[in-house]
């Protein structure tokens, strides 16, 4: 299978346009009910009922930003996994040294740190705009500027204004983030990979009645477009599963340090006191969460965290790998009528 840089660029920047629209309700949940004052807000005081309305208003709250840095963000991840998995791949020295599971992890785990640095900002302002609540919910005919905003761009708008006196605080918690993304993407991706060439390995010779191929990259080129998207997705999804569970306290931790960076700039533009905090690292946060709410409180968004990455990596890579061999097949096609 043949792509260029821009096949790959497309294929990715389509696959997390589909993907952010599809999840985002998901995400915006799990974001709320990781927040450290979700009792507060989406619970009422006396009945400890959980406020339904308020907690599934507004969903797409934010959407705006991270679409617009996910989609060179994806780009820049993709670019950076397959190429470094092909040189890595195609060296004799590596090859012979490196196992195959280690190549995959290190090339994922380099492409999500440039990706990660063009994330982190939309993630912040994402995040934050998704557990906005409007303090004047009336609106007010003798100021304007108490009506409620009326819609998710004037949200992102709003929380966007947060740091203007601080901008730097929308890289806080990169570190978490990375945290967060290395490991799962660390582990992803090898087990993706492998349950991905094993399928594709079994289908293979299913088709040919006992024969094809050992289960490698080459078994999947011998399928057509859909059917690698397919495989790629089912494999995506069982892959996700497993490595988000097993990240859910940093995605906490990640989650607190974030909401924590609007709050920091909204109480103020900040002195040394603030900086401190609002600079919390991430093994600092995460005692406070153990501390305060034990590890119940390290798994808070777990369960619906692995149906959104379950559903969301899946359709990501389906779609990207959908979108590469589309393009792959309407390049051949043009070479044969040419």
């Amino acid at each position: 299978m043949y792509n260029t840089k821009t096949d790959i660029w497309l294929s990715g920047a389509f696959a997390v346009l589909i993907v952010d629209f599809l999840v985002y309700p998901i995400d915006t949940l799990k974001t709320r009910i990781q927040s450290p004052n979700y009792n507060r807000i989406y619970k009422d005081a006396t009945t400890g009922a959980i406020n339904r309305k308020l907690l599934f208003r507004g969903l797409y709250q934010g959407v705006g930003s991270v679409i617009l840095a996910t989609l060179p963000a994806s780009g820049a991840f993709f670019t950076t996994y397959e190429g470094l998995k092909h040189t890595l791949t195609t060296n004799p020295t590596t090859q012979s040294l490196l196992p195959v599971p280690i190549i995959h992890s290190l090339s994922s785990c380099t492409a999500e740190s440039v990706s990660c640095f063009i994330l982190t900002p939309a993630e912040v302002i994402k995040q934050n705009a998704q557990v906005y609540t409007n303090p004047n919910p009336q609106p007010s005919p003798n100021d304007p500027t108490k009506n409620p905003p009326s819609r998710t761009t004037n949200i992102t708008l709003l929380t966007l204004r947060k740091f203007r006196h601080r901008p730097t605080s929308l890289w806080s918690g990169y570190t978490a983030l990375l945290g967060r993304n290395l490991p799962f993407t660390g582990l992803n991706f090898p087990v993706f990979e492998y349950l991905r060439g094993h399928l594709s390995g079994y289908l293979l010779r299913r088709r040919d009645g006992g024969g094809g191929g050992n289960g490698d990259g080459d078994v999947l080129g011998q399928f057509g477009a859909v059917q690698r998207a397919l495989i790629t997705g089912v494999s995506a999804a069982v892959a996700g599963t497993v490595s988000s569970v097993v990240t859910t306290p940093v995605d906490v931790v990640k989650t607190r340090m974030m909401l924590g960076a609007g709050s920091s700039t909204t109480n103020g533009s900040g002195d040394g006191d603030e900086k401190k905090k609002g600079g919390a690292s991430v093994w600092a946060v995460g005692k406070k969460v153990y501390r305060e709410e034990g590890v119940r409180g390290l798994f808070k968004g777990g369960a619906i965290r692995s149906v959104w990455t379950a559903i969301s990596f899946g359709v990501y890579l389906c779609v990207y790998e959908g979108g590469r061999g589309f393009l792959e097949n309407r390049r051949k096609e043009k070479e044969m009528s040419s």
